[in-house]
């Protein structure tokens, strides 16, 4: 299985940024335990992190034919309002789980609200680092019933 893991702005600032909502294990550690559960689930899992929108559109874009499997996506802020990122996941066909570190729904109200969950086929939200490992295990589950 080859899955791919897109993460958004600020994300490589994990460890640095907001330590109350997002913790203080920083984005290295996020790599490390991506690796693992690859390893143990036996898959290749690329992570990409950009902080600008075009660029993680064309990597979406780029999955289409490139022998992604399943799409793991935190798209950071650009989930509130970025419909050409909502357009990009709607536009493959692969499995695609939506993930965020920190509850979305109780914080900000802006924060509740997600555009891209749409082009999704689930949303974990609110277990931290481990809710990266959990999206892994969904996307595994939903490209075997392919």
């Amino acid at each position: 299985m080859n899955i791919l893991v897109i993460n958004g702005p600020n994300l490589n600032f994990l460890g640095i940024r907001e330590k109350d909502i997002y913790g203080v294990q920083d984005y290295d550690t996020l790599l490390g335990m991506i690796a693992e559960k690859g390893k143990e689930k036996g898959c290749q899992i690329e992570v990409f992190q950009s902080n600008h929108e075009g660029a993680i559109i064309d990597r979406i874009q780029d999955a289409y034919s490139d022998g992604t499997e399943g799409i793991v996506i935190n798209p950071g802020a650009y989930t509130h309002y970025s419909y050409a990122i909502h357009d990009a996941l709607a536009s493959v066909s692969m499995p695609k789980i939506e993930i965020h570190i920190s509850d979305i729904t109780k914080r900000e109200a802006f924060r509740s609200i997600s555009v891209t969950k749409a082009a999704c086929d689930g949303q974990i939200y609110g277990h931290g680092l481990e809710g990266y490992l959990m999206a892994i295990d969904e996307i595994c589950e939903l490209i075997g019933k392919k």
